[in-house]
């Protein structure tokens, strides 16, 4: 399976030669049945893109990255040593979890401000952007998941994010959120099994869902292939260092293996 856009080869080109690939893969070759991606994993932007308009704190925000996310999806992965794919580009120059056609795959404006660099990009700048980021890195799971289906390897995607502790003035009660679209029988183990922490609020859906119309990761790579996912959401302020990224990435993989001990058929699972 390759991800095809309407990008084609031109003569604009994003990234030097000097800078990183977009797509970071670790462990490529795991036969853990897990795959972890982490969409939001970095912050950079493109030198020819400077800072994008906004000021070098917005790059620090939410808005830019998921704080705390990539610390997580690296320990929780290396604990089962398992496969992860990550983003290491700010999701202002592209956000690799949004459709190219919806209107946040290129943000004008995020959570109020404004970026200048995104208001009115050539046709040219948008393909780059796309050729150079957005398409790599979803090639890449998906040349992953391809292999797996080559070798009949079982194999459950698990997608590493993180939100804001407020948002637009509101506190935002949740622990973590447990998000999924049509599939929800990992998200239910899951949610059982936390609940048995009478400290943790759970989200079901929240603080966010998973759809055809504004995600891209788990229903192209996901739902599409019939792998078993889940996307944990987990407030950043719980995660911001290095030891509660341990914590909580420890914590998560032994509830992933309660879980996987009531259903074992979801480890068994194989991508077709």
């Amino acid at each position: 399976m390759t991800i095809t856009t309407s990008a084609t080869v031109g003569t604009f080109r994003l990234l030097c030669e000097d800078e990183p690939s977009a797509v970071v893969v670790e462990r490529p070759e795991s036969t853990s049945p897990y795959l972890f991606v982490c969409d939001h994993a970095g912050n950079r932007t493109p030198h020819r893109l400077g800072t994008l308009g906004v000021q070098d704190k917005d790059l620090v925000r939410h808005i830019a990255w998921d704080v705390g996310a990539r610390g997580l999806a690296e320990e929780f992965a290396r604990r089962f040593d398992a496969t992860l794919v990550k983003q290491v580009y700010s999701r202002l120059v592209i956000d690799c979890n949004r459709p190219l056609d919806a209107e946040t795959s290129i943000a004008k404006i995020s959570e109020g401000t404004v970026v200048p660099a995104n208001q009115d990009p050539s046709r040219e700048e948008v393909e780059a952007r796309q050729r150079e980021v957005f398409q790599p890195y979803h090639n890449t799971i998906a040349s992953i998941v391809d292999k797996r289906l080559a070798n009949k390897q079982p194999t459950i995607l698990l997608a590493i994010h993180s939100f804001t502790p407020v948002y637009r003035g509101e506190p935002r009660p949740w622990h973590i959120g447990l998000l999924y679209n049509r599939d929800a029988r990992l998200a239910k183990l899951f949610r059982e099994l936390l609940a048995e922490d009478g400290t943790l609020c759970v989200g079901d859906n929240q603080p966010y869902s998973v759809d055809d119309f504004s995600d891209y990761t788990l229903p192209v790579h996901g739902e599409q292939r019939g792998i078993p996912y889940l996307l944990f959401e987990v407030r950043h302020d719980m995660i911001e260092t290095e030891e509660n990224q341990y914590r909580w990435a420890h914590r998560l993989a032994h509830t992933l293996e309660r879980a996987l001990e009531r259903s074992p058929e979801l480890a068994a699972h194989t991508p077709g």
